[in-house]
């Protein structure tokens, strides 16, 4: 494959082990697809410099500038150099996988076009599935998960938001697909601008995805998967759940509260496409 043709890889870190970020480095850096891996250190005292890296020449190292935010650190790494990748993964320093499995995403975006972003299926820790292939929210999503979790109504929306009916057999096409783990097809990545900046934390994946599916198809590719262990910071820090909140307000006021009419278009393809499949 030409140079130009390879993976570039971006993670965003904050207050991270040095030794849990150079084992993830060197196992990225041992795969040929991989031409560069950007490390940002959104850290205020920053865990990492270049100098912790010099041995490491696929490596580019963004630090000091303080805590900029989950989707801004992203793009300042991807949006860093003109000279771009065919492909572009955003990745969680906690996602664990086997390297082998880039081969086959690529062989998949490579013949098909039309695909610009592409999710494997998500496993927790103990291998079941992490139900991250989601239906956009609407504020009844959030509101339910947050203060009515136990009541039997939540269950009913919170299956529906996590396409509870989609076994995770076949390739979903969704508007939703979780950052944790995002390949992405760098010139559509790069033509929607990256990630929309007025998100700190928390809904730029929703944000991010839902345009990328406007321009081409975003995809749950399960015939590979990756493990994460989902920690739903939001639900056990007040801080978190405050930013969470508040940029969740940012999204619904962007996309609209009780009436997003892509919303339910999308949201009703999913149900249209799994019910073909039965």
């Amino acid at each position: 494959m030409d140079k130009f043709e390879m993976i570039s890889v971006s993670i965003v870190l904050y207050k991270n082990k040095l030794s849990e970020i150079k084992n993830k480095v060197s196992y990225l850096c041992s795969s040929n697809l991989i031409s560069n891996v950007f490390l940002v250190d959104n850290s205020e005292d920053p865990t990492v410099t270049s100098k912790d890296f010099t041995c490491f020449d696929k490596v580019t190292v963004f630090s000091g500038h303080g805590n900029l935010g989950y989707g801004r650190g992203h793009n300042l790494a991807f949006f860093s150099t003109e000279l771009k990748s065919k492909y572009h993964l955003i990745v969680n320093l906690d996602v664990e996988f086997d390297i082998v499995i880039l081969n086959d995403i690529v062989k998949y975006m490579d013949n098909n076009s039309d695909v610009v972003q592409l999710m494997p299926k998500v496993l927790n820790p103990d291998m079941t599935i992490q139900r991250v292939c989601k239906k956009l929210p609407s504020p009844s999503n959030l509101i339910f998960r947050r203060f009515f979790s136990k009541s039997k109504l939540f269950h009913l929306i919170n299956d529906d938001y996590e396409i509870k009916s989609y076994d995770y057999s076949y390739i979903l096409d969704s508007p939703y697909l979780s950052g944790c783990f995002m390949f992405c097809r760098s010139s559509s990545f790069s033509n929607i601008g990256g990630f929309d900046e007025r998100y700190f934390m928390y809904p730029e994946d929703i944000d991010l995805t839902r345009r990328m599916y406007k321009i081409g198809r975003t995809v749950c590719y399960p015939h590979v998967h990756v493990i994460h262990e989902h920690g739903k910071a939001s639900f056990k820090s007040k801080k978190m759940a405050y930013i969470h909140s508040v940029n969740m307000i940012k999204y619904f006021n962007k996309w609209g509260w009780l009436v997003d009419s892509e919303r339910a278009e999308f949201n009703n393809k999913i149900d249209e496409f799994i019910e073909n499949n039965k």
